[in-house]
This record gives structure tokens, C-alpha cells and sequence, in this order.
């Protein structure tokens, strides 16, 4: 699986199965993207990532990577953990994935319903 930014400065390639993919509906989420952000999580040391990501510190335990050119928003990753989290909107072509839960749903926005039948966890974004 491969993907890129909007300009392709940054592009990344996904060598392994990914896991836990979803949407989440956090506020953060929700800013950076527009709406609601659609990702999977990958080992760290299942992908590979070119170009000059640029990294955002969003609270004390996770950070966000977008590209410093075009902006896009590419990269989720937890300080403690050995994944991270990549956009499905950035893949290139079919991923052939399906979600398998909303996250953050308590926190989402009031301008649309969530009606897909996919588990919801409504925790709050801490």
C-alpha cells in the first residue's frame, strides 16, 4: 500500500497488514481535517516514510505529522507506543480495508449522525 501528501513531498509506503482501523471524531481530529479522520495503525517498522514529515506536539502524549509544504495531514503516533496512525484518504489507489469502529465519539461534531451500524466508543478526548 502506498501513499502520499496532496503535492507528494511526502509519500509513504505500508509493508505490513495494518490493524485498528477506524474513524475517530475527536475535536483535534476533526480540525485538522475537516471532519472526522479515517486511519489505520501500522508498526512502525512496517512502514516507510519519505520526505520531510513535520511534526505537532497536539497534547502531552501524541503528536500529528502533516507535510510542511501542502499541509496534508498524514500521521497520527502516541509518544509510548511503536506504531503509528496513517490517513486511508492519503492512500493511493484501493486499500481494500474497512473500518471496524468510531472513536471519540462524544466529541463529535453536531452537523452529522453516525448510522453505519460500526461500534462507537465514546470516550472523550483527555
Amino acid at each position: 500500500m502506498r501513499g502520499s501528501c496532496l503535492c507528494a513531498d511526502v509519500t509513504f509506503v505500508v509493508s505490513g497488514g495494518p490493524t485498528d482501523v477506524g474513524y475517530c471524531h475527536c475535536s483535534q481530529c476533526r480540525k485538522q481535517s475537516g471532519h472526522f479522520w479515517a486511519s489505520a495503525t501500522i508498526p512502525l517498522a512496517q512502514i516507510n516514510i519519505t520526505g520531510a514529515v513535520r511534526w505537532f506536539a497536539s497534547s502531552d502524549f501524541a503528536k500529528r505529522g502533516f507535510c510542511p509544504k501542502c499541509g496534508s495531514f498524514l500521521f497520527w503516533k502516541h509518544n509510548d507506543e511503536d506504531a503509528l496512525g496513517f490517513s486511508l484518504g492519503a492512500v493511493d489507489g484501493l486499500t481494500g480495508l474497512h473500518p471496524v469502529k468510531h472513536i471519540f465519539v462524544a466529541d463529535k461534531g453536531d452537523y452529522y449522525d453516525i448510522a453505519d451500524g460500526l461500534p462507537q466508543e465514546e470516550a472523550e478526548l483527555l
